[in-house]
């Protein structure tokens, strides 16, 4: 170190020198405080600023809060009237009634009234009169046909002529074979009126069946021992045996 008189301490000698290292570390030194005291006060100032920003909402929370302890809730004690005793209800007594009695003697007694005999009457039978109960009227005649059922009043319809149906040849030789179910109206003189095809087969087997039933003949069915026209569910079966 130079300890020349007339030169200051932590300078160089020589002001044409470059700095020494311990001279760059003071600067820096220096240079960090100035900041670090910009630092805090800069803080201080923005802490001051944001309390009295916020300060009249602290004060009128304390204040609300000082208001809500002002208050003072008084319980009142209900006082409960006893009941009143229930009168008690007197009950009239029954008044008496006197009663006359009669007198077993009358002076004058009733007279005794004679029962005069009933005269006989002659019993007159008319003629017209009809005893017991009369025979019921026959039942009505149905009017248009009637379905038949199994177990009913109606008899079945039984085949007098029924020449089996012609077997395509067509469907004979593609193998078709099964049942075609009719529905006959079938009238009192058992003649087929009307056809209708309730489940058929190809190739010409339904049409084969329609036109050999069309043709039959039956006895006709019966109620009450009067033929009467009915509806007839029929199966022709289409068989290669």
């Amino acid at each position: 170190m130079n300890n020349t008189p007339g030169v200051k301490r932590g300078a160089s000698a020589d002001p044409k020198l470059p700095p020494t290292v311990i001279e760059i570390i003071a600067a820096e030194e220096e240079r960090e405080r100035k900041w670090m005291r910009m630092a805090i006060a800069i803080a201080v100032a923005l802490h001051v600023i944001i309390f009295a920003i916020h300060w009249p909402s602290f004060a009128g929370t304390g204040a609300k809060a000082e208001k809500k302890k002002v208050k003072i809730f008084v319980v009142k004690q209900v006082k409960f009237k006893p009941p009143k005793k229930p009168k008690l209800q007197q009950i009239p007594k029954p008044k008496t009634r006197i009663v006359p009695i009669p007198d077993p003697t009358p002076d004058e007694p009733e007279p005794i009234r004679e029962e005069q005999p009933q005269e006989d009457m002659d019993f007159v039978p008319d003629q017209d009169l009809v005893m017991g109960i009369p025979d019921a009227p026959p039942p009505p005649e149905p009017e248009g046909p009637v379905r038949f059922v199994v177990g009913g009043n109606i008899t079945e319809p039984k085949k007098i002529n029924a020449p089996p149906p012609r077997y395509p040849e067509v469907a004979r030789r593609a193998g078709i074979q099964g049942a075609v179910i009719l529905e006959l109206t079938i009238g009192k003189d058992g003649t087929v009126k009307n056809v209708k095809v309730l489940r058929g087969l190809p190739l010409g087997c339904t049409d084969a069946a329609v036109e050999a039933v069309k043709k039959w003949r039956f006895k006709p069915s019966t109620l009450n021992g009067k033929p009467v026209e009915v509806i007839y569910v029929l199966t022709v079966k289409f068989s290669l045996q």
